[in-house]
């Protein structure tokens, strides 16, 4: 075994809904795979009084459920693997609990799939029972905080107990493999470099629609709303990615130093820009996918001015970026889910084509799907076949990148983005991760952003359910002579 490669996870949360739909099933992805470890254990935990074999059971049917059934044997294997350890590792007694689970692993990881609240309690449990080792990891799930201020109180108590290097603080959508491959696109090719800036694009468009309400979730939403719970960490990402230097390594710091720069280039917003550069929306009752379902309000049971949509537009200070528009849009109950970055390119200064073509010369787009489908499209202009009068006719195509029509017949599936995230932890590689400074300066733009929407009293406005958004969302982006990709 490699000298850094990680020989348990402790999982806490095992019982929770992030545990079955996700973890359990990549761990069980990885396992018939063959990229788990030899001798690699998964110490499960938490307060859920369970046997080992009830705790099995339960784990068999989620893990069947993802992944439409499991293979008998491979099965085996994997449960094998597993342990099962009621505690509350809240306290010295419970994280006591797991010494016995863990007796000859020398390099444990530990995921936190729990409230952010008790990441601190857990972490000087761990070090109060020798757990927490200068071999150990910890990996954190967002919210890390719900401002700047919280998020430093919980990075700092961490620091308190584990270096920076063995803190991974996922985002999920760092592991999708179309994230990964805005790298490739990015930086393995000559192709884009020349024209990624001011020069050559107009402007950049991330969207993140989700078809479904808050439901059940609402105590955590009413908290936190769309700036918090989606802006803040996925699609700043995204936006990172998009916007970044090319750095000179894929080291992690290499990587995460880049991503920084970004974010720290992001123009401030005032009371004005509240007004003229953002919209807040809350959905009402309405239809998605042919469905009647409830608003907001009525699934929290009172009134409520937590935003459950968000459209801004971001500017980047610096000269790569100066002048382009970054326009971001995420909300629930939309039309359609859809995870989206599109980079509209600027059109050509002049059209030699005549007044037969003069409609249907269209800019260069490059949209990177992420869900549902995975797929890269680049539109380029084409001759439209067949003959015309008064000069050439023309017509938008698409280049596609699909990785579903690419791969399709070759036995591959479609792989749970945790599954590279576990498995980058295993090997302690964390280019895929957050670094505190940079969680600490994502929060730092969200609060400003949130402190101007405070300062200019600016209300969610009521959108139908089924709908993309309030009708500011359209007026926001037209006001700077753009439109969304709808």
């Amino acid at each position: 075994m490699p000298a850094n490669e990680a020989d348990a996870i402790v999982l806490f949360g095992a019982t929770g809904d992030l545990a079955g739909r996700m973890l359990l099933p990549s761990l069980y992805f990885l396992h018939a795979d063959r990229f788990l470890p030899d001798g690699f254990r998964i110490v499960c935990t938490a307060r859920t009084e369970l046997t080992r074999e009830a705790f099995l059971e339960q784990a068999h049917a989620t893990v069947s459920e993802r992944s439409s059934g499991v293979d008998d044997e491979v099965w085996a294997g994997f449960a094998e693997r597993i342990d099962y350890v009621a505690a509350d590792a809240t306290t010295a007694e419970g994280a006591g609990k797991l010494c016995a689970a863990l007796e000859g692993a020398r390099r444990p990881f530990f995921y936190l799939a729990i409230s952010p609240s008790l990441y601190e309690k857990i972490a000087v449990a761990l070090a109060g029972v020798g757990l927490a080792s200068e071999a150990s990891r910890i990996v954190l799930e967002k919210p890390i905080g719900r401002d700047l201020d919280s998020s430093r109180r919980i990075n700092r108590s961490l620091g308190g107990v584990f270096d920076e290097n063995q803190v991974f603080r996922i985002d999920h959508y760092l592991g999708k493999e179309t994230v990964q491959n805005l790298i490739a696109l990015r930086f393995a090719n000559t192709l884009f470099e020349p024209l990624w800036n001011s020069l050559s694009i107009d402007h950049v468009q991330i969207t993140v629609a989700e078809t479904e309400g808050v439901g059940d979730r609402w105590p955590y939403y009413d908290e936190y709303g769309a700036l918090r719970d989606m802006l803040q960490n996925h699609m700043l990402q995204l936006l990172c990615l998009v916007a970044m230097e090319p750095p000179a390594d894929m080291e992690p710091d290499s990587v995460r130093n880049e991503k920084v720069k970004v974010l720290r280039s992001l123009r401030r917003f005032s009371r004005v820009d509240a007004n003229e550069k953002s919209v807040r929306g809350q959905y009402t009752p309405g239809v998605v996918r042919g469905a009647s379902v409830d608003g907001y309000e009525a699934e929290r049971g009172e009134k409520s001015g937590t935003e459950t949509f968000v459209a801004l537009r971001a500017d980047i200070d610096n000269w790569r970026w100066a002048g382009v528009p970054f326009f971001l849009r995420t909300g629930k109950r939309m039309p359609e889910k859809r995870t989206q970055v599109a980079i509209q390119f600027k059109p050509v200064p002049h059209s030699i084509f005549g007044q037969a073509s003069i409609h249907d010369l269209v800019a260069n787009r490059l949209v990177i799907d992420l869900q549902p489908d995975e797929d890269i499209k680049l539109t380029l202009m084409n001759k439209a076949p067949g003959l015309s009068q008064g000069g050439m006719r023309l017509q938008s195509l698409p280049l596609s990148l699909s990785l579903l029509r690419t791969y399709e017949g070759v036995g591959g599936r479609r792989r749970i983005a945790y599954e590279r995230l576990l498995l980058d932890v295993i090997h302690g590689d964390a280019t895929l991760f957050v670094r505190r400074d940079e969680v600490e300066a994502a929060w730092s733009w969200v609060d400003c952003v949130a402190d101007a929407w405070a300062e200019a009293n600016l209300q969610p406005k009521p959108y139908a359910a089924g709908s993309w958004g309030p009708s500011g969302a359209f007026a926001l982006i037209e006001r700077f002579g753009r439109a969304w990709t709808d």
